[in-house]
């Protein structure tokens, strides 16, 4: 199968096992303890059922609408990823700003990615969002704030749901650290996709691009396990804010009390999420959490969500459920991996073309109109 075949997430899915050594794949793939959260994401999306309104005049939809103050064409934005240069050494996370660019949607930058917020920028000409966590270094905190402002990012994306790094089974299986430490295993494994090994042996290696000034003797993985403060409060979160001017999202919430507490913070937009099943293994499915939490905030303030999504009829679900945006990580991770840009490309326009055509197939042509009586709700015993 090649990308011109490839007709929905679960095809560019399959393209990148093909293209990545296995250590790389599992990656992107795994998820925490034994992966009970990654596949209930999936799960309880694929269980929710819409209903539709007949004989509506469709022939024009309007997917538009605005993320954290920023137009976009689509209601889904590409989520903040470490190392992109990882799944496509080519391409990265320039390959993903591109596509992103061209399809008129945010594109997030993490702040591990192994490329520069500014050369990320430079690629990117529409809205950009920052992914921060707290650190222990105050300082780091504050020159990396400049940077991105200076940079023109519009919005921070403060992950709130990592205080240590979730247990994930699988990279250890594999002896997978970032930047990947040589060893029999990941030797073999890298030996065995050629083309892969082909584009990392020949392109700059793969390091934490917005921390190149500072000398990291360990993996990214203890890294950031090492700077990130296990004391972070919402006093922390109130500083962050007084220090930056722009959109302020707080990423990995899971209950109303938290949702109010990101409001009295000064938040923009409340994130959520379970991080992709990466953290707490025994964690419910992001789209259980998200309905009591839409109905706590009410309206006063913007929900993301993620988890799971893997085609346009899920980022239905999730706006009908209470989300104002979606955001995208592993769907697009596939298509980076798969075919570099054009892989992107391609797994934005697989979702925009479901979303469109699901967003015609319920009667409702614009995104405000996705709205929580498409949920069909069962009454039989």
């Amino acid at each position: 199968m090649n990308l011109a075949h490839a007709h929905n997430i679960a095809d560019l899915r399959a393209l990148a096992r093909n293209r990545l050594p296995r250590m790389v794949f599992d990656y992107i793939d795994g998820g925490a303890d034994d992966e009970l959260t990654l596949q209930r994401n999936e799960q309880r999306l694929r269980d929710i059922e819409l209903i539709w309104d007949v004989l509506v005049d469709v022939e024009k939809l309007d997917a538009s609408t605005t993320i954290l103050g920023a137009p976009s064409k689509l209601p889904f934005f590409i989520s903040p990823t470490a190392s992109s240069r990882l799944f496509h050494p080519r391409g990265g996370e320039l390959a993903v700003a591109r596509a992103a660019q061209a399809a008129g949607i945010p594109y997030a930058c993490s702040t591990i990615a192994s490329t520069s917020m500014e050369d990320i920028a430079a690629g990117h000409q529409g809205p950009r969002f920052f992914q921060m966590y707290v650190w222990k270094d105050r300082g780091l905190i504050v020159e990396t704030l400049a940077r991105a402002k200076a940079a023109g990012f519009s919005a921070i994306l403060l992950t709130a749901d990592l205080p240590v790094p979730g247990n994930r089974e699988r990279d250890f299986r594999n002896m997978f650290t970032i930047p990947p430490k040589v060893n029999w295993k990941t030797a073999t494994q890298t030996l065995s996709r050629p083309g892969y090994l082909y584009d990392l042996i020949t392109t700059t290696p793969v390091k934490a691009a917005n921390f190149a000034h500072m000398r990291i003797d360990v993996s990214l993985i203890d890294f950031v396990a090492a700077q990130f403060s296990q004391k972070v409060t919402w006093d922390d979160v109130a500083w962050l804010r007084q220090n930056w001017g722009g959109k302020l999202a707080i990423k990995g919430i899971a209950t109303s009390e938290d949702a109010q507490r990101c409001i009295a913070a000064g938040a923009d937009a409340v994130w959520v999420s379970n991080h992709g099943g990466r953290q707490l293994g025994a964690a419910p499915a992001s789209i259980d959490t998200l309905p009591a939490i839409a109905d706590a905030i009410g309206g006063q303030t913007e929900i993301i969500f993620d988890g799971g999504v893997r085609r346009g009829t899920d980022i239905v679900k999730a706006l009908a459920l209470g989300a104002n945006s979606v955001a995208i990580g592993r769907a697009y991770l596939f298509g980076l991996a798969a075919a570099g840009e054009a892989g992107v490309a391609r797994a934005i326009a697989i979702l925009r073309n479901e979303l469109l055509q699901t967003m015609a197939l319920t009667g409702r042509t614009r995104i405000a109109a996705l709205t929580r009586d498409l949920v069909f709700r069962r009454t039989l015993p």
